[in-house]
């Protein structure tokens, strides 16, 4: 790696780390620390797995193939992010600053990439496909699932970023496919 990259690199990692003391600083509202604790418990997958039996049972054998995709998106997500954070081994925020703030509680040991966000871009791309009108909640939804992460002192912005370009990739392939 040249001097120059590792230079931008390293400034990189100085942005990200700063970004994600700031924004973990503002769990202390307890109205935002609440709110950003309820949305990143339903991005844990309760809100795409009501979503999915929504659309099974109202749309009943339309339903199946939305169903279907978005379960197969769901476990490549699975895979390819435990996968990631097995071989990265990145530390969450709050094992490396003490400084970042954490309220949240992490399903597992390693902040790369965001599970939640990867699954929130890969579930919502994929249920607007077939449902465009949905865009109106998903979209603040997914968005706000990413910004949990960060907010709960548990990801760095990079992995929300990653999180979701992998969701973005995923849903994009399984189009290829269904």
């Amino acid at each position: 790696m040249s001097n120059r990259m590792r230079f931008y690199f390293s400034r990189m990692l100085v942005l990200d780390s700063a970004l994600c003391v700031t924004f973990s600083h503002t769990n202390q509202n307890r109205i935002i620390r609440d709110w950003f604790r309820m949305i990143s418990r339903l991005g844990d997958g309760m809100f795409w797995y009501m979503l999915m039996l929504v659309i099974l049972m109202t749309q009943q054998m339309d339903g199946v193939k939305p169903f279907l995709h978005m379960a197969i998106v769901g476990l490549t997500g699975a895979l390819i992010y435990k996968w990631l954070k097995t071989k990265t081994q990145r530390p969450r925020p709050y094992q490396v600053r003490q400084d970042v703030w954490v309220v949240g509680r992490p399903l597992d040991h390693f902040s790369f990439p965001s599970g939640h966000t990867l699954h929130a871009v890969a579930f919502g791309l994929v249920a607007m496909f077939y449902y465009p009108i949905l865009a109106i909640i998903l979209m603040p939804f997914i968005v706000m699932v990413a910004m949990s992460r960060v907010i709960l002192g548990l990801h760095y912005p990079s992995d929300v970023m990653a999180g979701a370009a992998l969701g973005y990739l995923i849903a994009q392939f399984s189009f290829a496919l269904f």
